[in-house]
């Protein structure tokens, strides 16, 4: 899609209604179906917030970012995510969070992003956080600065998410699970699973729509 195109389609995506959970739980892992809301309330998660960035490339069509996680000793060591992270005491809102987190681990400035949807909040079971995604634009492809969080970053064509050929499985193991088969998306030879597959299919379908 070319980024002219994309930003004639803001306002139609910016009224339109979210998938939701049954948009989401389309590419959720079985571990994450088996909680209901009244589960994680009672689990009292900690907040945090994503922003999902769309910018045009040098040929203007129109990609999003996602983030390889650097390696450390935690839940989501090494795994594919979108720029953000959990609510601090500064913050005035969950969309401050993303833009905050956001500058902090790609540099982009927070001045220069124009928000346009709040998308439904997912819960990810292993680390006990509810996410919020946002949705969000530049309207020049940025210079991107990592920060010591990121080992590399990601820029995905927005057609390649559209594709349905970049949905697919795949079997893997991580630190609470061994051999478990999930739903994916294939983008740009990255696996992309669990809570942020769950955010892409959301978001996936609001374009879809």
């Amino acid at each position: 899609m070319k980024f002219e195109d994309f930003i004639h389609t803001i306002s139609q995506l910016s009224n339109a209604s979210l998938g939701g959970l049954n948009a989401q739980f389309k590419l959720a892992p079985k571990l994450r179906k088996k909680y209901s809301e009244d589960k994680i309330a009672n689990s009292n998660p900690k907040k945090a917030a994503v922003l999902a960035l769309f910018y045009p490339d040098k040929e203007e069509n129109t990609r999003f970012l996602l983030t390889l996680r650097a390696s450390y000793n935690g839940t989501h060591s090494s795994q594919i995510s979108f720029p953000g992270g959990k609510i601090e005491l500064q913050d005035s809102s969950m969309k401050e969070t993303a833009l905050r987190e956001t500058f902090e681990e790609v540099g982009v400035k927070p001045n220069t992003i124009t928000t346009f949807k709040e998308m439904t909040d997912v819960f990810i079971p292993p680390s006990n956080f509810l996410v919020r995604p946002f949705l969000g634009y530049v309207e020049c492809n940025p210079d991107f600065i990592t920060n010591y969080e990121v080992a590399s970053i990601i820029e995905v064509k927005l057609t390649d998410l559209l594709n349905d050929a970049s949905i697919t499985t795949s079997v893997l193991s991580t630190s609470y699970a061994k051999k478990m088969e999930v739903p994916c998306f294939k983008l740009n030879d990255y696996v992309v699973w669990g809570a942020t597959a769950m955010m892409l299919s959301e978001i996936r379908e609001l374009f879809k729509n």
